[in-house]
């Protein structure tokens, strides 16, 4: 049925109007049907294009006429699989900004006092599966990622079981300093977690392989995390997948101070306990002990015969004080740890040697030197001992600047001029030296004083933390 509508033109003079037209409309029940029917199907196309996606091996094309095989799905899947590079060149401007120029397209998870991460298989990532194609050690834009449901890993792809910690660092994994940023959100994880170690570590650098870690760095996270292996990807030429994988490519990035505590917390505790160190017999000491822990070639004092006798003068004066002179490179891990442990005020110049602060009673004096020329051109790189010895509980005493020295070649080159700085030798104010001994020590004896009951200093002690699971 139609509603016709009959339009008619007036005659004119002598001219015939031609025959009146008809127009034709649908009524109103047939134009509610036509949109119903239209609705239908579109609302059948998305509950298709739906169900497909909730299971992507177990779904038909109804449509199609024909049905597909799983196999066919599967197949189709693993084709669809796209690899990226690791680093992302576009970012090189800013490879730390935002989610980083590592594994660039996939968003960060956040978690309250965490560092950012990727974890896989997870909602976030649809299940699917963390995979690298990364032999390359020079060159991270030609190391390959991408993610796929587990019954569909890429082809010639093998799967290895387990856990994998997956870390990129902008620095590197062999500096102390560096490589505890790069370990630390990893020992977070792994006290949350249950303290389950890893069945592996894969290590990259700016997207480049890394197959070893420095023997330091090494130590910390077998004693903080557990033993696990580096995969190097030998005698594998296709691509590798992982049944499960985090991925940390922030260093500390947005975790709070107090985690970062937590976690040196924990580094203390479990390094004090595989090299066997004492702290009961430590804690009872009635001396001050001062270490001068002194480096040798860049960065070391020009006469340190008469930095040492200035400090061992203004212990003698005080009373209830020793000093002790290392040198950086004549000890073991498990030397340093000890050393550090009997340290309550540590005198050292600038420098990795620094990162072993973290092995001494929380409370405990850090005083800093520097020779000339890092204030105005090191950056902010020059306070990260400060910031450690805040995260850690110490109290960072302060830092000397040597004021004196040649003055760089070529002013106007200010990198050239820093290179020229950055491993003078350190040299000494006899005067100064003695006030800021003096009064360093001071602090050090009313902060004990201020302790009333033995052990009742929380902060100092804190074995707790060798256990599992344990939370600031």
């Amino acid at each position: 049925m139609s509603t016709s509508i009959t339009i008619s033109l007036e005659k004119s003079s002598k001219i015939h109007a031609p025959a009146p037209k008809t127009v034709s409309f649908p009524n109103n029940s047939s134009l509610k049907h036509s949109l119903f029917l239209v609705t239908l199907f579109i609302f059948l196309l998305l509950f298709i294009q739906f169900k497909a996606l909730q299971s992507p091996l177990h779904f038909s094309w109804p449509l199609l006429g024909s049905q597909l095989s799983d196999q066919d799905i599967t197949s189709m899947l693993r084709d669809s699989v796209t690899f990226l590079p690791l680093k992302d060149l576009r970012f090189s401007k800013e490879p730390e900004s935002g989610h980083t120029w590592f594994m660039s397209s996939i968003n960060d998870t956040f978690e309250p006092n965490e560092s950012e991460y990727l974890y896989f298989p997870s909602n976030s990532s649809k299940g699917r599966l963390l995979c690298f194609y990364a032999h390359d050690p020079h060159d991270g834009a030609k190391n390959l990622y991408a993610i796929a449901w587990r019954e569909a890993i890429p082809h010639g792809a093998i799967l290895l079981p387990g856990l994998t910690y997956v870390s990129d660092t902008y620095y590197d994994h062999s500096n102390l300093w560096h490589g505890l940023n790069a370990i630390a959100p990893f020992i977070a994880w792994n006290i949350r977690k249950g303290c389950v170690a890893p069945a592996r570590w894969v290590l990259f650098h700016w997207g480049e392989l890394r197959t070893e870690m420095g023997k330091w760095v090494n130590t910390i996270a077998e004693v903080a995390i557990g033993k696990a292996e580096i995969e190097t990807f030998k005698g594998i030429e296709g691509p590798t997948c992982f049944e499960e994988a985090v991925v940390f490519r922030h260093s500390h990035g947005a975790m709070s101070k107090a985690r970062v505590g937590e976690v040196y917390d924990r580094i203390r505790c479990k390094a004090r306990e595989f090299c066997k160190v004492g702290m009961d017999k430590i804690r009872d000491k009635k001396d001050v002990q001062m270490t001068l822990f002194l480096r040798t070639g860049a960065r070391s004092f020009k006469n340190e015969s008469v930095v040492v006798s200035v400090f061992e003068e203004e212990c003698r004066k005080a009373g209830n004080c020793r000093v002790k002179v290392e040198k950086t490179d004549n000890l073991s891990f498990c030397d340093q740890v000890r050393l550090m442990s009997e340290t309550d005020i540590l005198v050292t110049p600038h420098g990795a040697q620094m990162t072993n602060i973290l092995f001494m009673e929380r409370n405990s004096s850090v005083m800093e030197f520097y020779p000339k020329g890092w204030e105005d051109l090191a950056g902010v790189g020059q306070y990260v001992y400060k910031w450690l010895s805040d995260w850690a509980g110490m109290r960072h005493q302060g830092v000397w600047r040597d004021p004196e020295g040649p003055p760089c070649p070529d002013p106007s080159d200010k990198l050239q001029c820093f290179f020229d700085f950055k491993d003078r030798q350190i040299g000494h104010d006899t005067v100064y030296f003695s006030k800021w001994a003096s009064k360093v020590l001071q602090d050090m004896k009313e902060h004990r004083q201020a302790i009333p009951v033995k052990g009742n200093d929380l902060s100092a002690t804190r074995t707790n933390f060798c256990q599992c699971g344990t939370s600031v």
